[in-house]
């Protein structure tokens, strides 16, 4: 698979946009590492993928929404692999009306199985998770690559960020976590960690990833800034994307990043950071969630 790390780049914000309220805001461009399975999705997937191979499988089965980044990258890096896919997504009403993600899933070869939101819920339980498994004859990777393969790709991540010692946090989007908890059991105690969730109640991450991170080394996750939900937009945040582009050449993806950086930019205003702060904002890629906006945008 033509995946690329020697894209990958810290850019730094343009000063106006920060200023005064911190000292610096750079931002790792994961994003550039692949159009579809980009970010932290590769992160998380490529061990995973070793995994399916190492045990035996020919086929990968994971779960998702209908603005599912993760469900679009699985369905792509396994088509590259030369393995099958299955999909689980949650609700059978998009059965009849999918998402461009659900359509380029479909697209890239992926087979979706639509269930109830109330079946979905039970999306960790083992004894379903293996049901599936033996039904399908797959190797089973949770919702947003939350195991251990997972997470020991995201701690990767931290390979990618020169001079990390500099930073006084680190700031990323969070869907399961997994890239949180990879990030956050890879740097040092004194550097913070803040998750932005872009669901609502997305705060119950806090407790949720303490058995998966080191006990010695907190973070937070704020659930603020959903803007209505999970996929959820509005025209503030569209206007927003289009003027962080203006200022700073960087596109943001309207499920995760930009509403990271929208928080953010809310929290500088309400001099939530200390003035000689230096935040590292990890963009953790899912351009391809634009799809459905993307006349609305200038990038």
């Amino acid at each position: 698979m033509d995946i690329s790390h020697n894209n990958v780049n810290v850019q730094p914000l343009n000063k106006d946009w920060y200023s005064p309220y911190v000292a610096s805001i750079d931002i790792l461009r994961l994003d550039k590492i692949h159009p579809v399975v980009s970010g932290n999705k590769w992160f998380k997937l490529r061990h995973n993928l070793t995994a399916c191979k190492t045990q035996g499988y020919n086929t990968i089965l994971t779960f998702g929404g209908g603005y599912s980044n993760h469900l679009a990258a699985t369905a792509f890096a396994a088509q590259q692999a030369g393995v099958k896919s299955i999909g689980i997504v949650r609700g059978e009403e998009l059965q009849h009306n999918p998402s461009e993600t659900l359509l380029a899933c479909a697209n890239a070869g992926m087979e979706l199985h639509y269930v109830t939101r109330t079946q979905y819920k039970e999306r960790y339980d083992e004894g379903w998770q293996q049901q599936l498994s033996e039904t399908h004859n797959a190797f089973v990777i949770p919702e947003g690559g939350a195991n251990e393969e997972g997470r020991a790709g995201a701690a990767d991540i931290v390979n990618y960020i020169p001079h990390i010692d500099q930073y006084t946090h680190i700031l990323l989007s969070v869907g399961t976590g997994t890239t949180l908890a990879g990030v956050r059991n890879a740097t040092d105690t004194n550097i913070n960690i803040i998750g932005f969730a872009p669901m609502k109640r997305g705060r119950y991450l806090n407790h949720e990833l303490k058995q998966f991170t080191t006990e010695d080394k907190p973070y937070h996750i704020l659930d603020d800034y959903h803007f209505g939900g999970f996929g959820k937009h509005n025209e503030e945040l569209i206007t927003f994307m289009n003027e962080f582009y203006d200022i700073n050449n960087i596109p943001l993806d309207v499920v995760y990043t930009a509403k990271m950086m929208y928080g953010i930019r809310d929290m500088l205003h309400n001099n939530k950071f200390n003035k000689e702060d230096k935040l590292l904002c990890i963009h953790t890629g899912g351009l391809q969630g634009n799809s459905s906006i993307a006349h609305l945008l200038k990038y």
